[in-house]
């Protein structure tokens, strides 16, 4: 199982506040601590991220040993990710529509990446081509919910997905995700759900959340061969 702690915007554009995210991340379970790049981006948004900003986010991250990765929205974030070493990205689902030549040069690197499929309407999955793409189901809508969670996979592995990129409130969408086969779960994750800065917090969980989260997921993943 891999348990990605979306960070997001939930720093409210302040970095030291990101480095305390990163440290709660982990110590929640957190494998990966994900932010995004190039999305909010301009100079004065929330999500002004420079060089210096990413190695200090690359630092927090090594410092407590998790892995950081960085959703990319254009050709200069991508760009711009590669002032540090990282094993993995991860586009979008508006990316996935928006520029998928930029996908494709992704994808080319040869790296794992996740790609969502919030707004992928076709049956047949995109960039198949490519051996190192990892599909997460997901619902385009903040929040995502429950009763409009019609087409949610009955069986992740059989769908061809790896796992669940999730906006709903709460955890039981990303545990039944798990249950039907699911090995991978990225969620939003948090400090205070209460903040207002941006409608991300809302919908994110908060460490204690995200910890059992990932005690019950790992244990559902780990007891899913048992019976007949």
């Amino acid at each position: 199982m891999i348990f990605i702690a979306e960070i997001g915007l939930n720093h409210n554009g302040n970095h030291d506040l990101a480095g305390e995210l990163i440290k709660q991340a982990k110590y929640s379970g957190a494998d990966i601590a994900k932010f995004q790049l190039g999305w909010r981006d301009k100079e004065g948004e929330i999500n002004n991220l420079d060089e210096n900003t990413i190695l200090k986010l690359k630092k927090w991250s090594d410092y407590y040993e998790i892995e950081l990765m960085f959703s990319i929205f254009h050709e200069e974030a991508l760009e711009l990710s590669k002032c540090i070493d990282h094993q993995r990205y991860k586009i979008a689902s508006r990316t996935v529509i928006d520029n998928p030549e930029l996908v494709k040069k992704i994808l080319g690197e040869g790296k794992e990446t996740f790609l969502s499929l919030g707004m992928w309407e076709n049956e047949e999955l995109p960039f198949s081509e490519f051996d190192n793409v990892k599909y997460l189901w997901c619902k385009s809508e903040y929040p995502s919910l429950p009763w409009n969670l019609k087409n949610f996979p009955k069986d992740f592995t059989e769908s061809g997905l790896s796992g669940l990129s999730d906006h709903s409130m709460g955890i039981e969408v990303p545990l039944m995700a798990i249950m039907r086969g699911a090995k991978v779960i990225e969620k939003h994750f948090t400090l205070d759900k209460s903040d207002t800065t941006i409608r991300d917090h809302a919908l994110s969980i908060n460490p204690d959340e995200f910890r059992n989260l990932v005690y019950l997921g790992r244990n559902i993943h780990k007891n899913l061969s048992i019976g007949i």
